[in-house]
This record gives C-alpha cells, sequence and structure tokens, in this order.
C-alpha cells in the first residue's frame, strides 16, 4: 500500500514535506501490513487462516491492546482494512487533502498513518535518521519495536484538515467520524458491515460444538420429572401463580421458607424464577419445555466456551505462529470435550440441574467481561467498569447457584498470573532476598491491586448477604447423606474427603460409571491403612503435586500460565462442594463437576498437544482423540436416554452402586407407585438391609403392609421408624392409620396428636384423625378434624366428601347442603363432592337441583355404578319410574355385586403419608 504524491494539498508547503517522506510511507505501510497482521493473529489466534482483508474486525485491536489509552483508533484501523480490500484512485485528484479524500477507505488509512505517532510508547529506538530501505535495516528497526518505522515521518507538516479530523479521533468524537463515512460512500459502509460480521470458521466451530451438544442431550426433551424434580418442580408451590413472585427471594430452592429449620438453604430464586416462568408458558407442568430449556441453555454454555478456550489458549500463548495455530486448535478441542462430556448429563437431563446451568452461564459471562478489564483495549474507567460488571455477573450467578461466587477467584488468577505474568517462583524467590520493587511496581502500574480489590470487595459483600440471608445458620444433614463429615476422627475424615476428590477425578477422567445418588452406602468409609482404596489418594496427589510443580517452576512461560489457569478451573470451582468450609449434603454429586471440568478440558487438551508433538504418526493421535470425542458423545446419548423416566434411571444406578440404599428404596418406590406391590416390597427389604436405620424405606415398606392387611409387621416397622427418629410426622401418622386398623383406637389417637405436634400444618393428619373420631362416634371431634384439614389444604376432597357424609347420615341436611355448597365453590368439578351434595338434595326433596347434580357426577365419571343406582333412587323417590328403572339396570350392569342401590354412603379410605 503506498500513498502517492496524487495527494497533494492546497498548500505548497504542505506539498513539498509530502513528497519528502513519500519513500519512507511506502516502507511504513509495507511494514505496516505486516504489523498488524502479526498483532491480529497473536490476540486472535483463531483466524489464522484469513487473509488480512477478511480481518477487519480484529485490525482494530493491535493499537488498543499495547495503547488502551486511546480506544478510538479502532476507526482508524477498520479503514486501513476497507483500503487494503480495494486499491488507491489511479487518476489524479489535485488539491487532494484528507477531509476531500477521493474515498472514505482512504480518509480512514489516513487517520490510522496520522495517529499511529500518538500511540507509539515514550521509549522508542532511534529512528530520527533517514529510513533505509534495505531489508535487514527495516527488520532490525521492526523487532525491535513494531511501531518503530513510524517514528520516521515528519508528523508536524500534517494539514489543517488533517489535525481537525485527529482531533475528533482523539476527542473519541466516534459519531462525527462515522458520519462522514457514510455520508462519502453508503456502499462502503455496508462493506465495512459485512467485514465486521462473523468468520466461517468461526461459525463452523460454533455450529459443530453446539449441534454436538444438542445431539448429546437432545433425546431426553421429552424426559418425565425424575428424582429431586418431584420436590423442587412438583411439589414447590412457588412455581405456581398464587404464589406472590416476591416469595421467591424469602424460600430456598425448594420452596421452604429460609427461616425454617427444616430449610436446605440452598438459595436460588432466580433458578426457580425460570422454573416458574417454564410453568407458566407451558400452562402447567409439562415437562417438555423445562427440558428443552437445559439443552439450548447447555448448547449455548458449550458455545460460549470456544471463546473462553481461545482467550485461556490465546493469551497465556505467545507470539510464535505455531502457538498461534495451536491456539486455534486447541480452543476447539477443549470445547468439544466440554460440550460432549458425560457427566453433564445429570445438569442437563435432570430439569433441577438448570442451576449448574444457568450458574455455569453467568460464571462464563463474567470471565468474559473481566477479559475485557484486563485485555487493555480500554482506558481505566472503562477498565473499572468491566470490572464491576464482572461482579455483578458473579452476583447473578451466585443466585443461581452457590457455586457462582467462585468466578471471582478465578478471575484474580488469570489476572495475576496470565495478565501481569506473575512468576510465582521468581517472586518468592526475590522476596526471600529482599527484593520485591520490581514486581511491586509492575502489579501496580498495571492497575492489578484496584482490580483485586474490587473482586474481593465484592466477594465479601456477596458472602455476608448470603449468611444474612440464611437466618437460622448451616443447614443439617444427617451421616447417610455424607458418611465421611461424621467420622469422629479427623484423619479419617481427611482421607476419605481425598477419595471423594479422587473419585470426582476418575468420573472426568472415566464417565463410565454414572449414578444419580452416590450416598447411603455407596463409597464406604476408609478405616484402615491396608484398605487398597488408598492408592486413588496417592494418585491423585501425585498428579496434582506435579502439575502444580510445572505451574510453578517451568521455565517456559507458556507452559506455566496453561497449566496454572487448568488447576485454577478445576480446583476453584469444586471448593465450595470440597468439605473444606462447610459440611456439604453429599459425598460425591456429578452435578457439581459442570465448572471444573472446564479445567479439566484445558488440561487435557494441553496433554493432548504435547503427546502430538511426541507421536510421529499424526493420523494415529488424530484417530485417538477423535475416538474419544465418539465415544463421549455416545455415552451422553446413551446417559441421557436413561434420564428419561424414573425407572430407567433407578434401574441403571443398580450396577454402579449396589450398596447404596437410597438406590433400592427409589427403585421399590417406583414399582410401587406403578403396582407392583410385591416386587417393591423386595427392594424396600434390602434398603433396609443394607442401611437399618432407614426410616423412609421402613415406612414406605410399612404402608405397603398395611395395605396388604399385614398389619402386626406394619405396626413393628412403623414403631421402629419412630423410635429411631421421634420427628418423622409421616410415620407416626401411617402409625396411627395401622392401630386404627388394630382396633388400637388410643394408642392411633396419640399417634395421631403426635404427628400434628412435629408438623402443625398438616392436613391428611387432621383428616385421619377425623376418621378416627368417625369411628368412635365423636362426630364433632371429626367434624373438627376435617374442618382443619380443609382450612390447611382448601382443595382437600377427601375431608369435605366426609363431612358432608357425617352430616347427611346423622340428619344434618341444611348444614350437610351449606358444607356441599361451600366445597363446590372450591373445587366445582370434583364429581364425588357433587354425587354427595346430590344426595343431601334428594332427601331435602330438591329433586330438580338434585338430578342436575347426579347427571354432572355421572358426565364426569360414568363409570360409577352408585351415581346411577343413586339417581335411580332418586327419580323413584319423584315418581319417574321408567327413568328410575333405566339407570337401576345401569347400576346393576356396572356392578352386579353391589349393594341395596339406595345404601351409597360409606366412608372414604385413609390417606397414608410418605
Amino acid at each position: 500500500m503506498v500513498i502517492r504524491n496524487e495527494t497533494t494539498t492546497r498548500k505548497s508547503g504542505v506539498r513539498s514535506s509530502v513528497r519528502r517522506t513519500s519513500l519512507q510511507l511506502s516502507i511504513v505501510e509495507s511494514t505496516l501490513s505486516h504489523t498488524l497482521s502479526q498483532l491480529c493473529l497473536t490476540l486472535y489466534p483463531s483466524h489464522v487462516s484469513h487473509s488480512i482483508p477478511a480481518l477487519s474486525h480484529i485490525l482494530s485491536q493491535p493499537c488498543l491492546t499495547f495503547y488502551p489509552s486511546h480506544s478510538t483508533h479502532c476507526i482508524s484501523a477498520l479503514g486501513y482494512t476497507l483500503y487494503l480490500a480495494q486499491p488507491p484512485p489511479t487518476k489524479h485528484v489535485p488539491g487532494w487533502s484528507l477531509r476531500d479524500a477521493p474515498s472514505a477507505e482512504h480518509q480512514c488509512v489516513a487517520g490510522l498513518v496520522m495517529t499511529s505517532p500518538f500511540v507509539l510508547p515514550r521509549t522508542l529506538p532511534d529512528c530520527s535518521a533517514p529510513v533505509s530501505v534495505q531489508g535487514s535495516k527495516v527488520q532490525k528497526v521492526e523487532e525491535e519495536h513494531p511501531f518503530a518505522l513510524l517514528s520516521a515521518l515528519d508528523w508536524h507538516s500534517l494539514t489543517l484538515e488533517c489535525q481537525t479530523v485527529m482531533n475528533h479521533i482523539l476527542s473519541r468524537k466516534v459519531s462525527y467520524f462515522y458520519a462522514k463515512l457514510r455520508t462519502q460512500d453508503r456502499s462502503k459502509v455496508e462493506k465495512l458491515s459485512r467485514l465486521l460480521t462473523i468468520e466461517d470458521a468461526d461459525m463452523y466451530d460454533w455450529c459443530l460444538i453446539g449441534s454436538l451438544a444438542f445431539v448429546c442431550f437432545a433425546n431426553s426433551y421429552n424426559g418425565n420429572f425424575v428424582f429431586d424434580d418431584s420436590e423442587a418442580i412438583i411439589n414447590n408451590k412457588d412455581l405456581r401463580e398464587e404464589i406472590p413472585i416476591g416469595d421467591l427471594w424469602l424460600h430456598d430452592f425448594w420452596g421452604t421458607k429460609l427461616n425454617s429449620n427444616a430449610s436446605h438453604k440452598s438459595y436460588r430464586p432466580l433458578t426457580v424464577l425460570t422454573f416458574r416462568i417454564n410453568y407458566i408458558v407451558a400452562g402447567g407442568l409439562h415437562p417438555v419445555g423445562f427440558h428443552a430449556v437445559n439443552i439450548i441453555l447447555h448448547c449455548l454454555v458449550s458455545v460460549l466456551m470456544l471463546d473462553v478456550f481461545s482467550i485461556l489458549f490465546g493469551v497465556a500463548g505467545n507470539n510464535k505462529s505455531k502457538k498461534i495455530m495451536y491456539a486455534s486448535k486447541a480452543s476447539s478441542l477443549a470445547a468439544l470435550f466440554f460440550a460432549v462430556h458425560p457427566v453433564h448429563t445429570e445438569c442437563v437431563s435432570g430439569i433441577v440441574g438448570r442451576a449448574d446451568l444457568l450458574c455455569a452461564l453467568f460464571v462464563v459471562l463474567s470471565f468474559l467481561g473481566y477479559y475485557k478489564a484486563v485485555s487493555g483495549f480500554y482506558v481505566a474507567h472503562s477498565s473499572v467498569f468491566w470490572v464491576l460488571l464482572s461482579v455483578f455477573l458473579s452476583a447473578v450467578a451466585m443466585l443461581c447457584k452457590e457455586q457462582g461466587i467462585t468466578v471471582l477467584g478465578l478471575n484474580a488468577v488469570f489476572d495475576i498470573f496470565v495478565i501481569c505474568k506473575l512468576n510465582m517462583l521468581e517472586y518468592i524467590q526475590k522476596v526471600l532476598r529482599r527484593d520485591r520493587t520490581s514486581e511491586t511496581v509492575l502489579l501496580l502500574n498495571n492497575g492489578l491491586f484496584l482490580r483485586i480489590s474490587i473482586l474481593a470487595s465484592g466477594g465479601i459483600s456477596m458472602l455476608y448477604i448470603r449468611w444474612h440471608i440464611m437466618g437460622t445458620g448451616p443447614p443439617a444433614f444427617t451421616d447417610v447423606d455424607n458418611p465421611a463429615s461424621f467420622a469422629s476422627s479427623l484423619l479419617v475424615r481427611v482421607i476419605n474427603y481425598n477419595y471423594y476428590y479422587s473419585m470426582n477425578g476418575w468420573l472426568l477422567l472415566c464417565p463410565w460409571w454414572l449414578c444419580f445418588d452416590w450416598s447411603m452406602g455407596c463409597i464406604p468409609l476408609i478405616k484402615s491403612f491396608s484398605d487398597w482404596r488408598l492408592i486413588a489418594l496417592v494418585a491423585l496427589w501425585c498428579s496434582l503435586l506435579a502439575l502444580i510443580y510445572q505451574a510453578l517452576c517451568s521455565s517456559d512461560g507458556h507452559k506455566r500460565r496453561i497449566l496454572t489457569l487448568g488447576l485454577g478451573f478445576l480446583i476453584i470451582p469444586f471448593l465450595p462442594a470440597s468439605n473444606l468450609f462447610f459440611r456439604v449434603g453429599f459425598a460425591i454429586a456429578e452435578r457439581v463437576l459442570y465448572l471444573p471440568s472446564i479445567g479439566y478440558c484445558l488440561l487435557l487438551t494441553y496433554g493432548c498437544s504435547k503427546i502430538c508433538k511426541q507421536v510421529k504418526n499424526k493420523k494415529l493421535m488424530t484417530a485417538a482423540i477423535l475416538g474419544l470425542l465418539a465415544m463421549n458423545v455416545v455415552r451422553s446419548v446413551y446417559r441421557s436416554n436413561q434420564w428419561k423416566s424414573e425407572e430407567l434411571l433407578f434401574y441403571s444406578a443398580l450396577s454402579v452402586c449396589p450398596l447404596n440404599a437410597k438406590v433400592h428404596y427409589n427403585v421399590g418406590k417406583n414399582l410401587a407407585d406403578r403396582g407392583h406391590q410385591a416386587a417393591a416390597i423386595q427392594y424396600y427389604r434390602e434398603a433396609v438391609r443394607l442401611n437399618p436405620k432407614y426410616v423412609h424405606a421402613m415406612n414406605n415398606l410399612g404402608n405397603i403392609l398395611k395395605e396388604r392387611n399385614e398389619l402386626q409387621e406394619a405396626e413393628q416397622l412403623l414403631s421402629q421408624a419412630v423410635s429411631i427418629q421421634p420427628d418423622f410426622s409421616a410415620a407416626w401418622m401411617n402409625l396411627g392409620i395401622v392401630q386404627n386398623s388394630l382396633k388400637q383406637f388410643e394408642e392411633a389417637e396419640k399417634s395421631y396428636l403426635t404427628a400434628i405436634k412435629y408438623r402443625k400444618k398438616y392436613p391428611d393428619c387432621y383428616y385421619n384423625l377425623g376418621r378416627l373420631y368417625a369411628d368412635l362416634n365423636r362426630h364433632m371431634d371429626a367434624l373438627n378434624a376435617w374442618r382443619n384439614a380443609t382450612f390447611l389444604k382448601p382443595e382437600h376432597s377427601l375431608a369435605w366428601n366426609n363431612m358432608i357424609i357425617l352430616l347427611d347420615n346423622t340428619g344434618n341436611l341444611a348444614q350437610a347442603e351449606a358444607i356441599g355448597r361451600e366445597a363446590l365453590k372450591l373445587i366445582p368439578k370434583d364429581h364425588s363432592i357433587i354425587f354427595s351434595l346430590a344426595n343431601v338434595l334428594g332427601k331435602a326433596q330438591k329433586y330438580k337441583e338434585s338430578e342436575d347434580l347426579f347427571l354432572k357426577a355421572i358426565e364426569a365419571n360414568p363409570s360409577i355404578a352408585s351415581y346411577h343406582g343413586n339417581l335411580a333412587v332418586l327419580y323413584h323417590r319423584w315418581g319417574k319410574l321408567e327413568l328410575a328403572k333405566k339407570y337401576y339396570e345401569t347400576s346393576m350392569k356396572l356392578d352386579p355385586s353391589a349393594p341395596d342401590v339406595s345404601s351409597y354412603f360409606e366412608w372414604t379410605t385413609a390417606v397414608s403419608g410418605t
């Protein structure tokens, strides 16, 4: 590129100046072209396959990277790109000045050359002498400083017009300069827009990563609500529109008040808010929409990981072309490893895993925002803005899941060891020699202290607010949830915690044995030094110490920074689940590995690159990597299919954790829900055998035995359950039901009242207590108990129905009618209440209204013989014998063994608790 003498100005003095510098400009143009391309490729290594004209959106970055105080020079650099795409005019343009340039491209490139001296550092090699065109001289000066040749020009000979435009740029009046570009030629603006679009290679990588992430987990889109989804979504009232949206900020993830002792203290209001939006948009509990959002979130995070890995590999590298090419391939490979990793299945295919997905999304955005602050593209106040934005995004991530706060630590590590390039070993050595001046000045000049202060202040503030919100302190867990944390010996706790760490590492390395739950005996405690599993601890720490040694002591700065970032992303996000700061409610949880897998993928990719350098057969190594990716895809597809239903999910865990009592319990519960009681009993018994204190298994087993009329064993199991856990309200209520069936009325009443003592708002227990009082002919007590049930749960159909029947049977027709009408206002489509009210109205000789209700009940459920039989009785009393005959016959067809159709008044069955 050459600015020819056709660019003569109107003033003769300036014309002679331009002639004098034409040769120097030629040299500058060729050198600048090479320099800009090298700088761009260094900063954006994923674009190495593109020619210089296609690098438009990054040609604006070199000056900003090295000279962040001149952030508006990007306009000039973009003009330079357009100049490369279109050669200068061949016709002479008399009296040419910068403002009257024949094209917008010429104007912009002149602005680039014009502003270059103002972005030069103060210390430059001596270039005041005329510049020789000899290649060796040019190369030598270029090696000393990429923009050194620019200082040889006579910048004081610029025209007034040049200085005017330059001042507009330096004063950051970008809109003025851009407006001139638009008015010159709109086609050039469109050309600029096309050049600013994302490169094809990037789009290809994004599509590939997003597609593979979608393929891995797409088959779970039509899955059901499974495992924890029941409590977090189905039974969570915070999803319903009748609950004020402000209550989300006062409840935990499961819908319990945070100040309650029963609260899990998992404060994730933004995640619950997305569940609520899903519920409202879908018009109810339809799992397809919930699953679709999870899959989309994972695809989005996976695509963003390409940018993250490009930063991690690119910034941690150096300016050599081989490193640039390596960073481009490495970032794509690492993003692919992340997208298809099978350990992510729980987060993506399990709806509750949305907390991890949302947290990861905002963690990534926070990191990218912080990178903008430290990358040198912005002036000081803009840098502070991006740091503050990064802190804000980390707070948003923390409102999705507690792990989000760890991104502040990641940003700090990235800033200290990569941006500021702190060599910890050298720094320690200089500290020991009491020589810290150079490092301290370097860190202060880079603004590190300010940025770290903002991160620390934000983190402390978030932790304080979080602790204040928790109210009553940390949640209470049991030894079955996290056995190691309840070990009496500190040594046993430390050993088993480290074994948990090694198991998590193994799940990342070999995600073949995956389980929805790793508690309750799945991992027996290590209590002896003769336990062979101690080998895993040795392997873990040997690997970590080797990586840490290389990260601190390697003479290769690129290796140090890559390993530091890999270890940082692997360890820091895992710290909240490590039991180091507080007890957690699990031994191992695959969902907490979603963020740490970033560090694993970084280290794995770096390891693959090292192996590739040692292997001569590159095709063999490529095949091995592709095979690993293919295996992960297949495993993810297979595993996500297992998360489609509880039956598949629970059975898949039997082979992985056969000693896990909770696995057997959940298999038994699933079988019982599907009506396979005999098979369910076997799994419940096995759960109790594996964990003799498993009160929930005892409770459910006792319920099944009660339904099978095996009352003695049921009473024994339930009594054992309440003796182990005296505040287990459901077991007390079920024990009362069994005792009622055994005619042990006094004991049953005590059991019911004990259940209510430990659980004040227990409508089902009030209902069963009312049944007991009704059997004892304590009608007023029965009515009061049922009224309490309907007060606590207005849609409690059985309590309403029994009140109507009791009042009907005792001749209180007016009161029965009033109760029935009140119930219909609350649950107008309940056919059993409609039927009971129709009976009352028939006895009150309100035949027409009674007929309408009977017909409405039959329309709702035409297969119930009593509905037809009692309508026949009504017609019989009414004198409509033909219609009576018709419905008598229908009733007999539906139930030939039915008793006298005029006596269809009976108590409804008891309600068991689980």
